[in-house]
C-alpha cells in the first residue's frame, strides 16, 4: 500500500515509518522539520513540507498515488497551547482540513489520525474507556477533539473512513537502538529521569507525593512506542478491509506511579537517580489508565512490551547511546 505519513520524523511518526516499511507497505514521510529529525525516517521517501499548502499535498498524493494516510502532524505541548492557542487551533486544525481537503480531492478515503486521551480532561472513572464524557482541560486536547469531530462530518458528508487513535503515555525506543525519543525541550518523563541518570539535567523534580495513590504520586498508563506503531498498522488494515469508522484508546491498561517509575530506571541503569519532591502543577489528575479493551477485540491488538522494566531497559538502550547526532 502507498501510504503517507504527515510528521513521520517524529518520536512516534519515526516508529510507525519502521513499522509500515517492515510490513512491506511503500512509505511516504511528510514532515517540516520543525521537531522531527531527518535521521530518523529509516526508508522509503522523505519529502521536507507543510501542511499549509493544499496544492503542494495534492501534489504528493497524485505523483506517489496515495491509498491512505496516517496523520500525526501536529503541535503536541500542553503547556504552550494554552499559552499560543491560535498556534495550536491553526496547527492541528486548520492545516489538519487541508489535509483533508487534498485527500478528498484526489479521492483518498482512508484515514487513522494521531488523537490523544487530553481529549477526556479530568476522569469521572478509571480505567478511561472510548465513551467516557470528553471535556478537554486544554487547547492541545481541544485540537484533537475539534479534527475527531471534524472527521465524523467528513465521514457522513464525504465518505470519509477513519481510525482515531487516543494515545496515553508513549514511551520507550524502538529496540535496534537506531531511532527513539528526542524532545527538545524534553517533557516526557522517562526520558526526563534518563537525562538525569546521564548527567544530563541537574534536577529531577517530582510534582506532589500527596495524592490518593498507593505512594502519593502520580499514577500514568505508559504504552511502549512500537506497540503504538503496531496498532497504526492494524487500523490501516482495518480500513482497507472496510471498517467505515472508530475510535480506539491505546495504553496498556496498567498504571506506573512517577516513584515506581523513578525506582524501575535505577534497577535498570544500576544508578542512584537523586529525585525531590515538589509542588503539584495544576491539572495534573492522580490517575490516568486506559481501558484498550476495544481495540484489543476488534482489531485483536495486543502490546508486546507491557512490562515497565521493557519499556525504561529500551529507551536507556537510546539514550546511552547518545540519540541523534544532528540533535544529541
Amino acid at each position: 500500500m502507498n501510504v503517507l505519513v504527515t510528521g513521520g520524523a517524529g518520536y512516534i511518526g519515526s516508529h510507525i515509518v519502521k513499522m509500515l516499511l517492515e510490513d512491506n507497505n511503500h512509505v511516504i514521510t511528510l514532515d517540516n522539520l520543525s521537531k522531527g529529525h531527518r535521521e530518523a525516517v529509516v526508508g522509503g521517501e522523505f519529502i521536507k513540507g507543510d501542511l499549509n499548502n493544499i496544492q503542494e499535498l495534492k501534489n504528493i498524493i497524485q505523483t506517489k498515488k496515495i491509498e491512505g494516510v496516517i496523520h500525526l502532524a501536529a503541535d503536541s505541548l500542553v503547556g504552550e497551547s494554552m499559552q499560543n492557542p491560535e498556534k495550536y487551533y491553526r496547527n492541528n486544525v486548520c492545516n489538519g482540513l487541508n489535509l483533508l481537503a487534498a485527500m478528498q480531492d484526489c479521492g483518498v478515503d482512508k484515514l487513522v489520525f494521531s488523537s490523544t486521551a487530553a481529549v477526556y480532561g479530568e476522569p469521572e472513572k478509571v480505567p478511561i474507556a472510548e465513551d467516557h464524557p470528553t471535556r478537554p482541560t486544554n487547547t492541545y486536547g481541544d485540537s484533537k477533539l475539534f479534527f475527531e469531530k471534524i472527521m465524523h462530518r467528513y465521514h457522513q458528508i464525504h465518505g470519509l473512513k477513519y481510525v482515531s487513535l487516543r494515545y496515553f503515555n508513549a514511551a520507550g525506543a524502538d529496540l535496534s537502538g537506531k531511532i527513539g525519543e528526542a524532545h527538545n525541550p524534553e517533557t516526557h518523563l522517562i526520558p526526563i529521569v534518563l537525562q538525569k541518570a546521564l548527567g544530563q539535567r541537574d534536577n529531577l523534580a517530582i510534582f506532589g507525593d500527596d495524592y490518593a495513590t498507593a505512594d502519593g504520586s502520580c499514577v500514568r498508563d505508559y504504552i511502549h512506542v512500537s506497540d503504538l506503531a503496531s496498532a497504526h498498522g492494524l487500523a490501516l488494515k482495518a480500513l482497507q478491509q472496510g471498517k467505515e469508522k472508530a475510535i480506539y484508546n491505546l495504553g496498556n491498561g496498567e498504571g506506573y506511579s512517577v516513584k515506581e517509575v523513578i525506582e524501575t530506571a535505577r534497577e535498570v541503569t544500576g544508578l542512584p537517580i537523586e529525585a525531590k519532591i515538589a509542588d503539584r502543577r495544576a491539572g495534573d489528575p492522580a490517575v490516568l489508565i486506559a481501558s484498550s479493551v476495544k481495540i484489543k477485540e476488534e482489531l485483536h491488538w495486543e502490546p508486546k512490551y507491557p512490562e515497565l522494566e521493557k519499556i525504561i531497559s529500551s529507551a536507556w538502550q537510546w539514550h546511552r547511546k547518545g540519540g541523534f547526532s544532528e540533535n544529541g
